[in-house]
């Protein structure tokens, strides 16, 4: 009997070989199961713009594959789903919206999309505010489409940012208006622009996330409270910094009622006048007119939209003794590289913004 002996490598080899069979005929590819290659996959999240879309990626970091709907710029009041947002939608597994009759276009999207996934409302919990009623002033045929404090105006990085309605989850369509057509009274949507808001946008984010991907649910938690001490720091540093300015100082003019939520929170009033957005013509009558409202409420800075005319502004400020301020980013973020790129940044930078117009002159 002939007995053929077999080197220790041999044997690995055909061990090997062996299992490799015994998988296949499984229908198990390469040792691993379908559920563990699932479980490695990003979880794909959709936000609905820029600014959620940026704590999407700051909570969930490398656990999800995150599309933002409206990016950097992105205008609401235009705005119109394309097939690839049903596309990236019907495919998410979370829904990230803000809710507060912001996203007028989402019925739309989710009813063109079949979402079947879990839907979050980062607002849930807020306590809301009211837009109030700007300033008239007469212009002219400038004023058309803007009769009342957030309707019809430019969403370039501004003063001011108004969206259209939103669906929510459940009872959170009640009360919403038109997109764009916001008025007097309405609830603001813009309730990012409160650091305390911001918070509980990190929360409710992240218990979203965690209800949709358990085996994560601890990592996003965790990350969110990361989040939340950033915010507070913040929040901490922006009310020293205004604390020094004095209170019947702190009356800034803006064209929409976008800032509200930052001014419940650091004393400061933003008055709201019409006729200071880049659709008005820097006429004689305009300037006037803006030039004895101005006076009127007593403003210390006025901020105009980012394409308004210069030499308007330098006749406000001129002939009304205000500070002209930079630009102020309402509801989109600045290009990544940029120092509002992102939620905290932007935050920072307004606070900036405002805190250099509003101090006393040296």
């Amino acid at each position: 009997m002939l007995v053929r002996m077999m080197s220790s490598s041999g044997v690995m080899r055909g061990c090997r070989l062996l299992a490799t069979l015994f998988l296949g005929a499984l229908g198990i590819s390469a040792w691993v199961s379908p559920a563990a290659s699932a479980a490695a996959e990003p979880m794909p999240v959709v936000a609905s713009f820029s600014v959620l879309g940026d704590m999407v990626a700051e909570i969930g970091g490398d656990h999800v594959k995150l599309t933002t709907i409206i990016g950097l710029g992105g205008d609401a009041h235009s705005f119109e789903p394309t097939p690839e947002h049903v596309r990236a939608l019907s495919e998410a597994r979370v829904l990230v919206v803000n809710g507060l009759g912001f996203e007028a276009w989402l019925p739309r999207l989710l009813a063109a999309s079949n979402f079947q996934g879990q839907q979050v409302v980062a607002s849930r919990g807020i306590e809301p505010r009211r837009l109030l009623a700007s300033h008239a002033v007469d212009t002219g045929a400038a004023q058309a489409g803007q009769s009342h404090g957030h309707a019809g105006h430019d969403h370039a990085a501004d003063a001011g940012a108004a969206q259209g309605g939103a669906a929510q989850a459940g009872a959170g369509q009640a009360g919403q208006g038109q997109a764009g057509h916001q008025h007097e009274g309405d609830i603001d949507p813009h309730a990012w622009q409160s650091l305390a808001n911001g918070m509980i946008y990190a929360r409710n984010i992240a218990e979203g996330l965690a209800k949709a991907d358990p085996a994560n649910a601890a990592d996003y938690l965790a990350r969110a409270n990361r989040y939340i001490e950033e915010m507070k720091k913040l929040d901490a540093e922006v009310r020293l910094a205004l604390g020094q300015i004095a209170k019947d100082k702190r009356k800034v003019v803006v064209p929409h009622d976008s800032l509200g939520y930052f001014g419940r929170d650091y004393g400061i009033e933003f008055i709201p006048i019409m006729g200071i957005s880049s659709q008005a013509e820097a006429s004689a009558r305009n300037v006037a007119a803006i030039v004895d409202q101005v006076r009127a409420v007593g403003g210390a800075a006025i901020f105009l939209e980012g394409s308004a005319n210069p030499k308007m502004a330098e006749q406000i400020a001129r002939e009304t003794g205000a500070t002209v301020g930079g630009v102020l980013y309402a509801d989109t973020l600045s290009e990544p590289d940029q120092p509002a790129g992102t939620y905290l940044g932007m935050f920072k930078w307004n606070a900036g913004q405002l805190i250099y117009a509003l101090r006393p002159a040296r």
